[in-house]
Formats: structure tokens, sequence, C-alpha cells
């Protein structure tokens, strides 16, 4: 049996903003080369922090793809917010995921869960879709102070309609990285 890899999946604008000042995303344009279901079928669970919760429940995106959604919290209380699971602890939360058969767990948007998660050595890939775009300020892909990591690019492509450039990178010293 193999083990579940925890794989960041992320927009980025060039200048490594994943949204703008104000949570905005509406930079990210919808390339009809992309085929969105076939780049998630690898995925069954959703990661997600509070502030991305809010946010996508407020957009009406909750339910990604039909997944099951666990969102990361110290505030939230479980029994005001049906439908979704609420977690304090990514370590543990990780780990019993990965005691479990199931495809890989999609870790979603907020750098400051993503810091977090790379804190604890528990992000084995990420795939970055980087958008022609400057944005000049907004929410960085990963928020400071956190530990140096080291990626190793795996696959690339690039969408000429939008510009858009898709990497996958491994990183270096996770337990799961693929190897190439």
């Amino acid at each position: 049996m193999s083990l579940r890899r925890v794989r960041l999946s992320v927009a980025m604008s060039l200048d490594g903003f994943i949204a703008g000042p104000n949570g905005e995303y509406d930079w990210i344009p919808e390339d009809p080369e992309m085929d969105m279901p076939a780049l998630f079928k690898d995925f069954d669970t959703v990661l997600m922090g509070r502030k991305s919760y809010e946010m996508a429940k407020r957009d009406g995106h909750l339910g990604m793809f039909g997944l099951p959604t666990i969102v990361f919290s110290s505030s939230l209380r479980q029994e005001d917010h049906a439908g979704v699971t609420i977690a304090r602890d990514p370590a543990e939360t990780v780990r019993e995921l990965r005691s479990q058969p199931g495809k890989d767990l999609w870790l979603f948007g907020g750098g400051e869960l993503f810091r977090s998660f790379l804190d604890l050595n528990l992000v084995d890939e990420m795939d970055v879709a980087v958008i022609p775009i400057l944005l000049g300020a907004g929410l960085p892909l990963l928020p400071g102070p956190t530990t140096r990591a080291k990626l190793r690019l795996l696959t690339h492509r690039l969408y000429r309609t939008s510009g858009i450039a898709f990497c996958t990178y491994a990183v270096e010293g996770a337990a799961l990285a693929r190897t190439p």
C-alpha cells in the first residue's frame, strides 16, 4: 500500500502572491487547455485553513469537486460548521489520514497553513500554476519566517493560450516525495 501524499496545489502570480491585497483571485484566468477535473483526479480530501475556508464559503466554492474538506482552525467549533471537519493538529491529522487507504491530500490555499505544514515536514509535493501577472502586493505563497525547503522539479507544462506555467516540485527531504 502506498502512503497518501500531501500536495499543495495553488495558483501564484509571477511575483509570488496567491491572492490580491483583499483576498481577490479574479486575476487567475480560466484556460481552455487546462482540464481541472483531470488535474485533481488524484485527490480525495481537501485540507485548508480557516481563512481559505471562510473565503470559499463566502464565494460559494465549498465542496470543490465533491471532496471531503478538513479545515484547520483553533477558533472554529465543529458544531457550527456542518459539511466539513474541523481539525486542530496538522501532524496528527495527516498521520491519521496517511494510515487510511485513499488518494493524495490536496493542501489548498492559505500561505499560513502551507508554512505550518512545510515547517512540520508534511508537504511532499507542490503543484504551482504560475500566472503571468505582477500583483505588486497581496497574500504571499509563503509568509515568513519559515525554514528553507529545497525543491526538485518533477514536471512542467506551458499553457500557451494563457501563458500559465504549471510546475510540479518534490519537496526534498519529505518522506513521501516522488523520485524521478
